[in-house]
């Protein structure tokens, strides 16, 4: 009797889950690259169009599915493009005066600060072995701070804080998810983005030369194709099989850092990012897992 062959190992992980999660990171890692860049455009204004260009694919996709934009948590939708906007601005500041890599992984301590402003903002619980993970994590941030000169800490503050407003960011999501379309959230973050930065471009704008006008609008499209990618992932696979490739994002940074920008990293400086990366999948891991939801919006509209 003819028996089917059996799917390798191998096969059975490499699914469209796992493809769509590795081309969202891609995605994100490449719109990094065309914003460090644009180191001559003010971060503002990158901001402003790469909010312009996803919310107007956001619009396209409202009026598809006629929905109404405006939504019925007005506080909440502002406060969270508010926040998720000065998130973004600081990302993009530290990726312009940071090596690549180093910036993203300042930007991945986010999901520790979520978790921290969740216990005051939700009244969720932290596991006690959770704070040895965050100690870990931000270790590590002192490693690359003491033994890489590149680092200032002016620009280590504005890194932090990006993280701070992403996990804000991320809280109010998770205040949303039951009371709007997360198309509607996504929109109000590009909403304030486009808001805040036409309101800056009236008093300090650049004009962009031929290549940086094709890199704004790459930084658009790049965080549009790397959304619907990984939606399209965390509604395939359970969270845990996929999540942790979101980090692969950071041997993009340093792969492009060496090969693009001519970065350097010492032994000490990959200690530094490898303690962080541990501590916050040690945090994660030990975690309560969050719902599909929420890390959907989350993970995907701030940066």
């Amino acid at each position: 009797m003819h028996r089917p062959a059996e799917t390798a190992p191998s096969a059975r992980w490499f699914t469209g889950g796992v493809a769509n999660m590795l081309l969202a990171t891609f995605a994100f890692s490449l719109m990094n690259v065309f914003v460090k860049q644009l180191d001559r455009i003010p971060a503002m204004e990158i901001v402003f169009f790469r909010c312009l260009v996803s919310g107007l694919i956001c619009g396209v996709e409202l009026s598809r599915r006629r929905l109404d934009w405006k939504g019925n948590n007005h506080a909440l939708l502002i406060a969270r493009g508010t926040f998720g906007t000065l998130a973004l601005f600081a990302f993009v500041i530290t990726l312009q005066h940071m090596p690549l890599a180093t910036a993203v992984t300042i930007q991945s301590l986010s999901p520790i600060f979520t978790a921290l402003i969740g216990v005051f903002l939700l009244r969720e619980h932290v596991a006690a072995r959770q704070w040895l993970c965050y100690g870990i994590a931000f270790a590590g941030v002192l490693v690359l701070k003491g033994f890489d000169a590149r680092i200032s800490t002016l620009y280590l503050l504005i890194g932090i804080a990006s993280a701070i407003c992403a996990g804000m960011a991320y809280n109010l999501v998770r205040r949303l998810r039951e009371r709007e379309a997360p198309i509607v959230v996504v929109f109000h973050f590009q909403l304030v983005g486009i808001a805040a930065g036409l309101v800056f471009i009236c008093f300090s704008w650049r004009t962009p030369g031929p290549w940086e006008w094709f890199s704004l609008l790459m930084c658009g499209v790049l965080t549009q194709i790397g959304q619907v990618c990984l939606t399209k992932s965390l509604q395939a696979e359970r969270i845990a099989k996929v999540a942790v490739l979101n980090y692969t994002g950071l041997l993009y940074a340093l792969l492009f850092g060496i090969v693009i920008f001519g970065e350097h990293y010492t032994a000490q400086t990959v200690l530094g990012i490898s303690l962080v990366v541990a501590g916050v999948l040690l945090a994660v891991r030990y975690g309560k897992p969050r719902p599909p939801e929420v890390i959907e919006e989350s993970e995907a509209a701030v940066v």
